[in-house]
């Protein structure tokens, strides 16, 4: 690479900063249809590995700007994992860099915003573990109560306790940091090859990552057809039935489409009000349903192809790119996003075939040599 040891640039104040300009990679033709192009947005480069650090930061830049996160206050938020991971982490630098000039200020700001989490159980145990790590107290929701749940658990602890509740399934500062941030990146960098977006890719499961960015892309590529998908046993949008809401724009009620999938960080049991918004601008142009099973394997594909280990939402994404890609015309280019990765899912089914143990073909190559031989 031309640029190899130039250096990242200048040093950065605090994490916060390396939040987006996330690369786009070219997937090969051991996964891509021939004759046409598809590229991954590796959300996993940014500094909490997914792509919600970026609705965590729009979140905090917005309450600091109209005050409505107070000094010290607890944040908390319902989440599946990835926004509160970005959420627990942000709250140990955000305070700082807004009251950076009062001795007292600064205590706190060491010690960060207190963070509570709300996350249903059927979660990954490696995110719990991780929020824990980054000093976030994590309340866990019963598996029956879905993720409804866990949003109306967040509420209720918000409003006996006077805490800052981030709303991210309502809040526009949601999609609105796509759109002034990853909506932009995708543009930009084709631009710099001379390519044009024929087919932007995603699923959901705020919204805000389709709501944004697609905005920003029918804007600025109006010809660009953006493609959503929803795992094929939780068809929300498809079944054409809305969410009811609270005066806030919260759910009142789980969704009778849904059904439990193995997509985590997708299509909770309700359409939240930021994918809802998006929905009724038809950005949208084609629906695309992940049949069971191919999340995962091309998950895996991924991994044991590209060098590119993301989680199952990323191998459902790539999975409807690479459909969509075999139907569209000879010469398209196509970007899906890749929210995680991989290895936030070491206790799902992603690597549930996955052994730590040496298989017979590796115990063969140990026993291949006289030396230091782990037998089982």
């Amino acid at each position: 690479m031309a640029n190899r040891g130039k250096g990242y640039g200048v040093p950065l104040n605090n994490i916060s900063e390396a939040v987006g300009n996330t690369p786009l990679v070219k997937i090969s033709s051991r996964i891509c249809p021939e004759g046409r192009t598809i590229y991954a947005k590796c959300e996993y480069f940014n500094p909490l590995s997914s792509v919600k650090d970026r609705l965590a930061l729009g979140i905090f830049e917005k309450a600091e700007k109209d005050g409505s996160l107070k000094e010290g206050q607890t944040v908390i938020e319902a989440t599946s994992g990835n926004t509160g991971i970005a959420m627990a982490g942000l709250t140990q630098i955000i305070l700082f860099r807004s009251s950076l000039y009062t001795a007292v200020a600064m205590m706190a700001a060491q010690r960060g915003h207190p963070c509570v989490i709300v996350m249903a159980e059927p979660f990954s145990v490696e995110r719990r573990k991780i929020m824990r790590m980054l000093g976030a107290k994590v309340v866990v929701t019963p598996k029956a109560g879905k993720g409804l749940a866990m949003v109306e658990k967040a509420k209720e602890l918000a409003e006996k306790n006077g805490w800052f509740l981030c709303h991210q399934f309502e809040t526009d500062a949601n999609w609105k940091m796509h759109y002034e941030s990853t909506g932009p990146e995708i543009c930009n960098d084709l631009n710099l090859i001379g390519a044009k977006l024929d087919y932007w890719v995603t699923g959901y499961g705020t919204g805000g990552t389709f709501s944004g960015t697609a905005k920003y892309i029918k804007e600025h590529s109006p010809d660009t057809k953006v493609i959503l998908a929803e795992p094929g046993n939780a068809t929300l949008i498809g079944s054409g039935i809305k969410t009811p809401r609270n005066d806030d724009g919260s759910p009142a009620a789980s969704h009778p489409a849904f059904e439990p999938h193995p997509i985590q960080g997708w299509t909770p049991d309700f359409i939240p009000l930021v994918l809802e918004k998006g929905l009724d601008e038809a950005l949208q142009d084609e629906m695309v349903d992940i049949p069971d099973g191919v999340s995962v394997a091309m998950s895996q594909s991924l991994a044991r192809k590209e060098g590119i280990l993301t989680g199952i939402s990323g191998g459902a994404t790539m999975w409807a790119a690479v459909e969509t890609a075999k139907k569209a015309p000879e010469g398209s280019v196509l970007v899906a996003m890749l929210a995680d990765t991989g290895e936030r899912y070491l206790s799902t089914p992603l690597f549930a075939s996955i052994s730590a143990e040496m298989n017979e073909e590796e115990l063969a190559i140990a026993r291949s040599t006289p030396s230091w031989i782990l037998e089982p």
